[in-house]
């Protein structure tokens, strides 16, 4: 993770693409997106969502939609004053322009780590065991996080953590307290994508 965190700092550009985007302080919800940043020039486009997503072991189709949904989703919040792009990109120095309603808040306006609202996760759902969370307990903070109306976002919500539920889950069926501290501080993705590659 520090290596690519790393090379964010470099000051070349891509003939053809827009100039580097210089990141020198990673915000935890940067060195989130930042896996998905293939050839380190600080914009995700869906080929690198895709195969972003391919490394962690999902699926062609899944990879495919979540290309699609989230550069759909995030390209015109992340590059404000920017026209549209058929190419769909994400800025990762303003990903945090496309945070969404009905979360946790975890990630605060600026992409912050926010830790009293990661420990209320715990507090108010992990009912089964404090260090870990169930299935149906996802389920239950998902709804409990539901704004009124806000269609889209339930859908994004959902979407998103069930698919951090399948990856990163134990064997047993649940998700540990640690593994979802290491999702939000950016390494989580770094890990699986290592143990998958380790496997071949």
């Amino acid at each position: 993770m520090a290596a690519n965190s790393q090379s964010l700092l470099d000051s070349k550009t891509n003939k053809g693409v827009e100039k580097i985007i210089d990141i020198k302080d990673p915000t935890p919800l940067q060195r989130h997106v930042i896996f998905f940043d293939i050839n380190n020039d600080g914009i995700v486009y869906p080929s690198e969502t895709f195969k972003g997503c391919r490394r962690l072991g999902v699926g062609i189709f899944l990879s495919t939609v979540t290309a699609v949904f989230v550069n759909g989703a995030l390209s015109r919040r992340t590059r404000p004053g920017k026209g549209f792009s058929f190419r769909f990109p994400i800025e990762i120095k303003n990903i945090h322009r496309g945070k969404h309603g009905s979360d946790t808040d975890v990630f605060d306006t600026e992409g912050r780590f926010v830790e009293s609202k990661f420990e209320e996760i715990f507090a108010k759902h992990a009912h089964t065991n404090k260090d870990y969370l169930t299935s149906n307990e996802l389920n239950e903070m998902l709804k409990a996080n539901r704004e009124p109306r806000d269609y889209l976002a339930w859908f994004g919500a959902y979407t998103e953590w069930r698919l951090l539920f399948s990856l990163g889950k134990e064997k047993e069926g649940f998700l540990r307290k640690e593994t979802l501290r290491a999702f939000y501080d950016g390494s989580l993705f770094y890990q699986l994508a290592e143990k998958r590659a380790s496997k071949k």
